[in-house]
Parts: C-alpha cells; structure tokens; sequence
C-alpha cells in the first residue's frame, strides 16, 4: 500500500523523511505546497494514502483518483477542504488528526487577544508610517474571557487566561467541566464577556452560528478573537460591528477566502488585527502533527 504526502511545504517534508520508520509504508513527497485541486490523480498516481495538509479535494475530482482509500487530513478541519460523507460514498475513508497543536493555537488566540487588547499592530503600522498613535489599551486582568466551544484548545486558552487573572466562562454543545471555568448557556457567555473567542469545529450546525443577532447580544465595546474557523461567523455583520466599534478590536488568524485578497475589507479596517491561519504553526506542533500523520498510515496498513 502506497502513500503521498501530496502538497508538503519543506519543514514538513524534512520532518516526515526523519519520522520514517523502518517497515512504514511507502510514502512519496511531493515538495509542492502549492498543487490545485485538478493536479490530485496525477499526483497520487494510483497510491491508495493521500496525506493532505491544505489542498481542497473536491469530490469529483475524488473520483478520477484511482486507487484512493484513505485521506489523511493534518488537522481536524476537513470540512473546510473536503466533504467527508461524500468521499465515504466513494469507499474514501477521511481520517482526522485531533490535539496536535492545541497549546500552539490557544497560545495564539491568546497572543491576538492581548494584540488586540493593547492595540498593537495598529501602533506598529502607523509608527512605522510616521504617525505617533497612542491608545488607550483594555486591561485585562479582572476582565470575563467568553470561550465559545470547549475542547483542547479553549481548555488551554482558560488555562493562560486563569493564570493572567481573568475570570472564564463558556459555552459548549455537550455538558463540559473544568476547574475555574463556569459553564453557561451562549447568549450568557457573548453577552456578559469582554472578549469572545470561538473554539468550535466547523460542520452544518456551526456554519453562520454567530449571527447578526448573535454579535448585537455582545457587550459593546467587546473583543473578538477567531482562531476556528471564518464560515462561524457572519462577516458581513462582524464587519459592520467592528466599523460601528460596537466590536472594539478582533484578532482573526482564519477567513472565509484564504489567502486573504489584499483588497478585502477586513485590510482597510484599522481595528483589527490579522495573521495568516498561522495559529498551529510551531515546530513542536508540526512534530507532533506528522507523527500522528505516520501513526495513521501504519495503522490503515496493519488494517
């Protein structure tokens, strides 16, 4: 049984290459982060193992993969990428790698949080333009964190957020418990909470889940931090509350286009600060990412 690592950007192809294990499978890598989606049955030429990082596979393009079993996807967010039942249609099984950079995205969320507290990036930038700007900045400690989601990552950022004096609320779609946290209904957690940040998957029930009306139940004035997925919330509404500042500041690694278009209204809007889907990127995530990644393989291959 063959695999290809289809679209590997170079520090993921030198960590792949050192994490070979004598008697893994065959995995071929294609040094190419860059593929489209058409280039798939020419890249995988038959294999029955394509390990995915960022490249959309779409289903009919799936089906001119001949050969194609398994779909290893590096991250847990395939439904932005692919559609999973589809592919199961297709006898195509989409295995998904959970925890590998949950410190890595919480300590961004937490980064974007306190970059947007204190106005940073809006400071650099007219600095460097010559501008002196100085702002008041919100402190943070004594301040409510509204975690929207609870799984590993939000369970790390309560953690930070405890231990920088914040208090933690949140909110998630199965009953959770976690010491320091108070557990409440949504409406409570957006509207009693000085900074919002999204922990949740992206599927039909999440899809648009932060709604107009959801971002007006916000307090004014409120943070917005996005280190999930863009699609979970409405930016068109997110764009007008950040414009009327009812939303201070929003610190966003993830967007509904990516790359983000250089005229997108979200670069012409000084409170916000951006980062490019960046938030898993550390080099002990990316380890613990492609050992998962072989750990996938060599299970499919012992079947």
């Amino acid at each position: 049984m063959r695999a290809v690592f289809v679209d590997a950007n170079e520090s993921l192809a030198v960590i792949a290459e050192r994490l070979e294990k004598p008697g893994d499978p065959a995995m071929r890598i294609n040094r190419n982060p860059d593929i489209a989606p058409e280039d798939y049955p020419t890249v995988l030429d038959g294999a029955e193992i394509a390990v995915v990082d960022h490249t959309a596979l779409p289903t009919e393009v799936a089906k001119r993969c001949a050969g194609l079993k398994h779909v290893v996807f590096l991250g847990t967010g395939a439904r932005s990428y692919m559609n999973p039942e589809e592919l199961a249609g297709l006898g195509i099984s989409v295995h998904l790698i959970k925890g590998y950079g949950d410190t890595a995205v919480a300590e961004s969320a937490i980064a974007l949080m306190w970059a947007s507290a204190r106005v940073i990036a809006q400071m650099d930038r007219e600095m460097r333009a010559g501008n002196w700007l100085r702002e008041d900045g919100m402190q943070l400690t004594g301040k409510t964190l509204g975690l929207v989601g609870f799984g590993g990552i939000a369970a790390e950022v309560a953690r930070i957020a405890l231990g920088s004096g914040m208090k933690v609320i949140a909110w998630n779609r199965s009953p959770k418990s976690s010491a320091g946290v108070e557990f409440v209904d949504l409406d409570t957690a957006l509207s009693k909470s000085d900074v919002v940040s999204i922990h949740l998957l992206l599927n039909d029930e999440t899809r648009g889940m932060i709604t107009r009306e959801k971002i007006a139940k916000m307090k004014s004035g409120v943070i917005l931090v996005n280190t999930a997925r863009a699609a979970i919330i409405d930016e068109e509404a997110m764009i007008d509350a950040l414009k009327s500042g009812h939303i201070r500041h929003a610190g966003l690694d993830v967007f509904n286009v990516e790359p983000l278009p250089q005229d997108h209204p979200l670069t012409e809007i000084p409170n916000v600060t951006l980062s490019a889907h960046s938030a898993f990127r550390t080099p002990e995530a990316s380890e613990n990412l492609i050992h998962a990644a072989w750990e996938h393989c060599r299970r499919i291959v012992r079947g």
